[in-house]
């Protein structure tokens, strides 16, 4: 006897049919009515759809260049070194001896070689003066190497405001137009904190400033003259460097030794003024960093960290840090539609003072939309797009209120950020109610970069606790 005809199994099949259907219409309702099923959030880790094939670069040697960005990076590496256990080289403080040139012997539990045996760093990434010969003392020669640059009309506005009661110069000046409407009234060579009020990124990266801006203590110095650079530069390339640093070749910029002075290798000496001392230090830049990011184009500059690290998309979805209240960092200065006829002045005066950094700038702004291009326009829209909603669901999910906040509403001390400079200093407070899991990782995002420098101090270098003695053995003979 056949218990199931054609009719009946018709039937059968079209009411599971209709049952699945139903699920799939009331799926997520009716999974949050069972205990046991939890739907994957919108903040959660995306699977992504480009999990790196290749092997992740943990060898990284950052520099953090000042007002540009650099803090919201310094960010993501810290979250990314302490989810993976990686150990970083760290200051005894929070800054390596600047603003004197880097010395290895400045990284918190460093060892030189047949001193003793240590782990190894795998990033080096808080502020410094570039030093490319003791670096190498301290990571390894086929370390990933990269900074970020700022337009330096934008740079300035952020250095007046934040340096003023540190750089002599912007002190005495009443506003960042009247330093740069006579700048040589306010700037003195040599000045304490002046390396904050000239060229500030070209001191960081180290590079040598020519004799006319030198100052015995190797500060730059006013031109005479200043005027607006000429930008004829070298191309950058648009991939990674291929070779490793040889720790036995030059560490400065041709013609330059690291005391700064001249070892021409011709008989032709360069005009140290000219734009060919200018393409003798960025390509010498270019041989040194794989990739020198824009923080005008910050969340493109990060799909292209991340592609070059063969890292995830979520690796560098951050927050920003160590933003002042009402700053712009994230607009592109390259343009000047927007602006009113006082900003434009003030943006023209800014990027003749700073001619060095303007040439670096546009340099390494150049070499970043060559990558680009060959990343491919579209597919980077796409990932930055994507990046962006990412970063406003973890926003959502983590912070009171969704966003950066006025100190004042930080109670958390773990979360206030350094106030310093005449501009507030934002930072981030956590929403209540997150889980265990959520909170950590909602922590590790809105710490700011003091307290987690003394996270990592902590994890790396426990405190010695003393074992009580024995009295027994302190009263026997």
């Amino acid at each position: 006897m056949r218990l199931w005809g054609p009719r009946s199994l018709g039937v059968a099949l079209g009411v599971f049919m209709t049952i699945g259907f139903a699920l799939q219409l009331w799926g997520g309702p009716f999974q949050r009515r069972l205990p046991g099923l939890q739907l994957r959030q919108p903040w959660a880790p995306s699977p992504g759809p480009a999990v790196p094939s290749c092997p992740p670069r943990q060898r990284l040697v950052f520099l953090k260049t000042h007002k540009s960005g650099s803090s919201s990076v310094l960010s993501l590496l810290h979250r990314y070194g302490d989810q993976r256990g990686l150990r970083f080289a760290l200051p005894a403080r929070y800054q390596f001896g600047y603003p004197r040139l880097f010395q290895a012997s400045w990284v918190k539990g460093y060892h030189p070689q047949g001193g003793g045996t240590q782990p190894p760093f795998h990033i080096l990434c808080h502020h410094m003066r570039f030093n490319l010969k003791e670096v190498l003392q301290v990571m390894p020669s086929d370390s990933f190497f990269f900074s970020i640059v700022r337009d330096p009309a934008a740079l300035a506005r952020s250095a007046f405001s934040y340096y003023k009661s540190t750089s002599s110069a912007f002190r005495k000046a009443p506003s960042l137009a009247a330093f740069l409407a006579n700048p040589r009234a306010f700037y003195r060579p040599g000045a304490r904190g002046d390396h904050y009020a000239r060229n500030l990124l070209w001191f960081d990266f180290g590079l040598p400033f020519p004799q006319e801006m030198r100052t015995k203590r190797g500060y730059p110095h006013p031109l005479r003259d200043p005027k607006p650079p000429e930008l004829h530069v070298l191309p950058s390339g648009t991939g990674s460097r291929t070779h490793t640093l040889d720790p036995n070749t030059l560490f400065h910029p041709a013609p330059f030794a690291a005391d700064g002075h001249s070892q021409l290798s011709h008989s032709a000496a360069l005009d140290l003024g000219s734009s060919s001392f200018i393409q003798w230090s960025l390509a010498w830049l270019d041989s040194v960093f794989d990739l020198v990011l824009v923080a005008e184009y910050f969340d493109e500059s990060l799909v292209l960290l991340a592609d070059a690290l063969c890292w995830g998309l979520d690796d560098v979805v951050g927050f920003m840090h160590n933003a002042q209240a009402g700053s712009e960092q994230g607009r592109s200065a390259v343009s000047n539609g927007g602006l009113t006829a006082e900003d434009r002045q003030l943006t023209a005066q800014a990027r003749v003072w700073n001619n060095l950094d303007w040439a670096l700038y546009v340099h390494f702004n150049s070499s970043l939309w060559a990558r680009i291009k060959q990343y491919g326009q579209s597919r980077l829209e796409s990932a930055v797009a994507e990046l962006r909603a990412r970063r406003e669901a973890l926003a959502k999910h983590c912070l009171l209120g969704g966003e950066a906040l006025d100190p004042k509403y930080i109670t958390d001390r773990r979360f206030r950020p350094f106030q310093f400079g005449s501009g507030k200093v934002l930072g981030y407070a956590l929403r209540s109610g997150l889980s265990l899991q959520d909170q950590e990782e909602c922590e590790r995002l809105a710490t700011p970069e003091l307290q987690y420098k003394d996270k990592l101090d902590a994890k790396q270098f426990p405190p010695k606790v003393s074992l009580p003695l024995k009295t027994s053995k302190l009263l026997s003979p």
